[in-house]
C-alpha cells in the first residue's frame, strides 16, 4: 500500500448536492496545473455525471465496460479532459445493478486502479452510506468529507464519518464475538445505553484486555479523514468545520483535519453547464483560488508522510 499512500483519495459525502463532484473536479484541475498528472474517476456508480462537467457527453468507455470485462485493462477506460495533465474513467450508470458490484468486481477494480500511473487519484464516490460506497472511500489511504454550512448537511457529514468509523471497526473486528457485541452497542445506542462515545467504548473494552484496547484506538488513529466546507458565504459559515472536528473528537475518537473552505462563487455556479469554459477563463475566480490552496495543501501534507514511516494497513474489503 505504500505506492498509493499519497496517491489515492477519496471525495464522500453524506448528502446529495453538496457540490462534491464540482469540488473533486476543481481540486483535480488544480492539482494538474500545479505539474502533476491526476485521474478522476468517477466511482458513483448509481448516479454518475462526472464525464458530463468535463465536457464528455458520450463516453467511449465506462467503468461498466471494465467491471463486465468488456475491456481487460482500466487503461483502456482512461479518456482525456480540456485540462492538461488530467484525464477521467467515466463513472457507470447505465447498467442496472451496477450500484453494487459483487466483492470480485470491486476487488478487481480497486487492485487496478492502485496500479496505474499517476501522481493523484481522486475517487468520486456517491452520496450516502451505502457498503459500496464505504469500500472505497476506506480502502483509500486519504479521506475526503464534502460538506456545506446548511445543518442538514453537517448533521449528515457527521453521519457520513461515524458510519465510515463503525464499518472500519466492524471490518477490523469482524471474526471477534466480543468486541464486536460491544461495537454493535455503541454504534446505535438505545436510551440508557453506557456506551454513547468510543471513550466509553474504549473503557468497555478493558475487560477483553489492554491489547484489545490498543487495537481499538490503533483503527481509530488509521482513519485518516479531511474535510472540505463548499458554498461557504461568510465569517460565520467558515466555522461549521471546528463544529465537525469539535463532535468528532468528543464522540467518535477522531482527529480530523480542515482541508480548507470554498466559498460560494456566482461565477461558478453559473458555470455548472460549462465547465469547459470556466476552467479556461475563469482561473482568477474565488472558488478556483481556494481550490488552488487546497491543492497545495494536498501535495505538502503528501511531503509530509513521505518522510514519515508509513503505519497504513487497508482495510479489507467485505464480501
Amino acid at each position: 500500500m505504500d505506492d498509493i499512500k499519497n496517491k489515492l483519495w477519496a471525495i464522500g459525502g453524506g448528502k446529495g448536492g453538496v457540490g462534491k463532484s464540482i469540488v473533486t473536479l476543481m481540486v483535480g484541475a488544480s492539482l494538474a496545473r500545479l505539474g502533476n498528472k491526476v485521474i478522476l474517476v468517477d466511482a458513483d456508480l448509481g448516479g454518475s455525471n462526472l464525464h458530463t462537467l468535463v465536457g464528455i457527453r458520450y463516453p467511449k468507455y465506462t467503468l461498466a465496460d471494465f467491471i463486465n470485462k468488456k475491456v481487460e485493462a482500466i487503461e483502456d477506460v482512461i479518456m482525456s479532459t480540456p485540462i492538461e495533465n488530467m484525464s477521467i474513467i467515466c463513472g457507470a450508470d447505465d447498467i442496472l445493478g451496477m450500484a453494487n458490484p459483487k466483492y470480485t468486481q470491486k476487488t478487481r477494480l480497486l487492485n487496478h486502479l492502485k496500479r496505474l500511473d499517476a501522481d493523484f487519484m481522486l475517487l468520486d464516490l456517491g452520496a450516502g452510506t451505502s457498503f459500496t460506497t464505504m469500500d472505497f472511500f476506506l480502502y483509500a489511504p486519504n479521506k475526503i468529507v464534502v460538506l456545506t454550512p446548511q445543518i442538514t448537511s453537517i448533521q449528515n457529514a457527521y453521519g457520513f464519518i461515524k458510519a465510515s468509523l463503525f464499518r472500519h471497526l466492524n471490518d477490523t473486528f469482524s471474526k471477534e464475538s466480543g468486541p464486536l457485541e460491544l461495537i454493535k452497542r455503541a454504534c446505535s445506542p438505545v436510551n440508557g445505553e453506557p456506551i454513547d462515545s468510543i471513550a466509553k467504548l474504549y473503557d468497555e473494552f478493558k475487560v477483553l484486555g489492554e491489547e484489545q484496547q490498543e487495537n481499538l484506538m490503533n483503527c481509530i488513529n488509521a482513519l485518516n479523514i479531511k474535510l472540505i466546507i463548499n458554498m461557504v458565504k461568510d465569517t460565520k459559515e467558515r466555522n461549521v468545520c471546528k463544529i465537525v472536528k469539535s463532535v468528532a473528537k468528543n464522540y467518535l475518537g477522531l482527529t480530523i483535519e480542515d482541508l480548507g473552505i470554498i466559498q460560494f462563487d456566482n461565477i461558478l455556479n453559473s458555470s455548472i453547464n460549462n465547465m469547459a469554459d470556466f476552467f479556461t477563463k475563469r482561473r482568477d475566480s474565488m472558488a478556483s483560488i481556494n481550490c488552488y490552496d487546497i491543492a497545495t495543501t494536498i501535495i505538502k501534507n503528501c511531503q509530509k508522510i513521505t518522510t514519515q514511516p508509513s503505519v497504513f494497513a487497508a482495510p479489507k474489503i467485505p464480501a
